[in-house]
């Protein structure tokens, strides 16, 4: 790929003094190729950068809700929804029709999926890292070793996260990791592309603290939890795709799962009002890397709105009249597989309103504790980007240790996500039944944080009926059906780069 090396231009007096101003000068955009990296806090402001430039691209549209949760099928527009846009996308998006989805010139627009299919902007995310781990290796003024270290690894962690992401959405990526990278480049395999992830990112795992001093920064930047996090999901991805090397990745995952849970200071919170509403605002003891965000300080929603917000109704919204009814709901059926009646679990009853109705009753409780939260009765709930949080590793470490033999391990593990959620333990079988077991429960913990599709896709669950609504066949998952189309102008500069095959009707 050719990333173009921008350069500010400033007009500057011909003098001494001028000249002097020009050598201290600070970037007017710090996504750019000048290097005014003079002091710690030019790293800092620069690290901030590199994190709001990712929020900003995955803010452009509704994303959690169109990348993991609604492509198998299982959600529907409510009868009666005011919103026909909301009755499209999900139509199109549970029918994997995602050429209609990205239409222009449709009613829908508003959701903004056509900048899911460009990748601009994450390659500048990815620059921005390689600038900066270049310039730390080149030392900083006013940085200790431990300092350097740290934000070398911090940076690594947001390279490698960008590129993780970009994997599941498009699959194959251009990969490079050189600051100022000029030569045309083809797609890597994915698999690849995790594997030089995963090298890139374990020596840096122990430069970064568990958690940060600060309590304003827990979660909301890499710590080492986040680093775990990140290396267990890219070797459980690809341990789907790189099927004979999969029990070392496996194994790697098993034993940072038990590093995580051994030596980390996180916690599951109890499944009380308070509890999770601390939870889903965001910087907890639960948080292992999310995009905080609060309507206290003016941040905008994802394409309007986040994915749990059209699940949301009076109370939970405002203004009431506005909003008897929620936007979406999930297909009975489904809900009845993640939540068996007879089998004890407080999330059936505390996360969820009319549960099983297909209709805009349903409510998803889960992401409306905190309405209230901004003092503002006509905005959303005021809830956090959630990207990794310690249930979900703590369920990874119970998947690869079932995929090993390591049946009660594996239970355990899985056990803590029960008890925490007061449910009936599991008590049964090992092999086969076991790893769909920890696949339900993933699926029940993490509803609606974007997990779902991803976990279909790696596990091939996607291409069986039994755990999804709207299968892919073998032909359509050999041909990556499951990615989102790529836009042509990802050959703009670099003609190399050959689109998604599936998709190539994309105009």
């Amino acid at each position: 790929m050719r990333i173009v090396k921008w350069t500010t231009i400033l007009t500057l007096a011909v003098t001494i003094s001028s000249c002097k101003e020009f050598l201290t000068v600070q970037p007017v955009d710090r996504l750019t190729g000048n290097n005014f990296y003079l002091s710690k806090e030019d790293v800092e402001a620069n690290v901030a950068n590199m994190y709001s430039m990712f929020f900003d691209k995955i803010n452009e549209s509704w994303v959690i809700g169109a990348i993991g949760e609604t492509r198998a099928g299982e959600v529907f527009a409510s009868p009666g929804a005011n919103s026909y846009s909301a009755r499209r996308v999900v139509e199109f998006l549970g029918n994997n029709d995602m050429l209609s989805v990205i239409s222009s010139g449709t009613p829908w627009d508003w959701y903004n999926y056509i900048n899911v299919t460009d990748w601009k902007r994450y390659y500048q995310v990815i620059q921005t890292a390689n600038i900066l781990i270049s310039k730390l290796e080149e030392g900083i003024p006013g940085l200790s070793e431990s300092e350097k270290a740290r934000y070398i690894a911090e940076a690594t962690f947001m390279r490698c996260f960008t590129y993780f992401w970009m994997v599941r959405l498009y699959g194959d990526v251009v990969y490079y990791t050189d600051p100022y990278h000029a030569e045309e480049l083809a797609r890597e395999p994915m698999v690849s592309v995790m594997n030089s992830c995963l090298e890139d990112l374990r020596p840096h795992k122990d430069d970064l603290p568990w958690q940060f001093p600060d309590p304003a920064l827990k979660g909301a930047r890499a710590s080492r939890g986040a680093i775990i996090a990140l290396l267990m999901h890219m070797n459980m991805w690809n341990a789907g795709f790189d099927r004979n090397k999969r029990e070392q990745y496996y194994q790697e995952v098993a034993a940072l799962g038990t590093e995580l849970i051994e030596q980390g200071p996180y916690r599951l919170y109890p499944l009380t009002e308070d509890g999770w509403s601390t939870v889903m605002k965001g910087r907890s003891d639960e948080s292992l890397f999310e995009f905080y965000r609060s309507i206290n300080y003016q941040d905008a929603n994802a394409a309007l709105s986040p994915f749990g917000d059209h699940f949301l109704r009076w109370p939970y919204k405002f203004p009431r009249f506005n909003n008897q009814i929620s936007h979406c709901y999930f297909i009975d059926t489904y809900m009845a597989k993640l939540y068996p009646a007879g089998l004890a679990d407080k999330r059936a009853d505390f996360w969820f309103d009319d549960m099983l109705s297909n209709s805009g009753q349903f409510t998803a409780v889960k992401f409306g504790f905190n309405v209230y939260a901004s003092g503002n009765e006509d905005r959303n709930p005021d809830n956090t980007f959630m990207i990794f949080r310690y249930a979900d590793a703590i369920l990874l470490h119970a998947e690869a240790l079932a995929e090993l033999s390591r049946d009660t391990e594996a239970i355990a593990s899985l056990n803590m996500i029960r008890n925490r959620a007061e449910a009936t333990p599991y008590a049964g079988a090992g092999g086969q039944e076991l790893r769909d077991f920890i696949f339900w429960e993933r699926c029940r913990e993490l509803f609606g944080e974007g997990h779902r599709y991803f976990d279909l896709v790696r596990t091939q669950r996607i291409m069986n009926s039994s755990f999804a609504r709207n299968p892919l066949n073998s032909d359509q998952y050999n041909r990556r059906a499951w990615t989102w189309p790529l836009n042509p102008s990802a050959r703009i500069n670099n003609p190399k780069v050959v689109l998604n095959e599936y998709w190539l009707n994309f105009r």
